[in-house]
């Protein structure tokens, strides 16, 4: 089922997206995709810095289009209340086609008096080698959780079950304290703190391709977000 949006250029809209995101990096699946662009192209301008998880995800968006272009499908996406996005909005070119049309372009530019210089060469890829990476250091911003790390019954060994959940190990990703709470029945749950990269890590694909599967579901039941904050 397609996912609606009505008025996101409204601070009433705007404030409905915030709230989606909040636990989500795209607005479909788990990679950037057509329905992202959609959603992108109808926000007539940047949205404001108070709305924290559209403009994480704005801004994740808008690099990927300068950088590499967004392939995936997605599952559909409705806009309501924008003006109609056309298809050329929301097309991007392959990477392989973009890299194609930079030759051509190297082409087209040859200098008839002379050929570039080892030094010249050298010292045009250091400036592209210093924009980019002060780009994504920008872009790349941080948001700490608190997850709810279920057990399976009382008789869940809750420091294997912890073990475990630490031995996850991603790039961006970074355990923090934890502590045990009383469920109820004998049942205690880990309640732990953990601090992401935005660009990096996915808390939904964390739960659902690490944390619940095969080794650590012998322990863990299921996971919840409590609380999603931008530092």
């Amino acid at each position: 089922m397609a996912v609606t949006f009505h008025d996101i250029n409204s601070a009433v809209g705007l404030k409905k997206l915030d709230d989606y995101l909040l636990a989500r990096s795209y607005i479909t699946g788990y990679e950037a995709s057509k329905d992202d662009l959609i959603v992108h192209a109808a926000l007539s301008k940047p949205p404001p810095s108070e709305f924290v998880n559209v403009s994480r995800w704005y801004n994740h968006i808008t690099a990927l289009l300068r950088i590499s272009g967004v392939s995936g499908q997605g599952s559909g996406v409705i806009v309501e209340g924008s003006a109609p996005i056309t298809e050329e909005a929301v097309a991007t070119p392959p990477v392989a086609d973009t890299k194609a049309s930079a030759a051509e372009d190297d082409d087209d530019d040859v200098d008839l008096f002379g050929e570039e210089t080892e030094e010249e060469k050298k010292a045009a890829e250091e400036r592209a080698a210093s924009i980019k990476a002060s780009t994504k250091k920008k872009e790349s911003g941080k948001s700490s959780v608190l997850l709810d790390v279920k057990p399976w019954d009382d008789e869940t060994d809750m420091k294997k079950l912890e073990e475990a959940v630490r031995s996850v190990h991603m790039e961006g990703l970074h355990w923090g304290a934890s502590k045990l709470v009383a469920v109820g029945y004998g049942i205690k749950k880990l309640q732990i703190m953990l601090t992401i990269v935005d660009d990096l890590v996915s808390v939904d694909t964390l739960i659902e391709e690490q944390l619940t599967v095969e080794p650590i579901n012998e322990y863990v039941q299921s996971c919840d977000i409590v609380a999603f904050n931008k530092i």
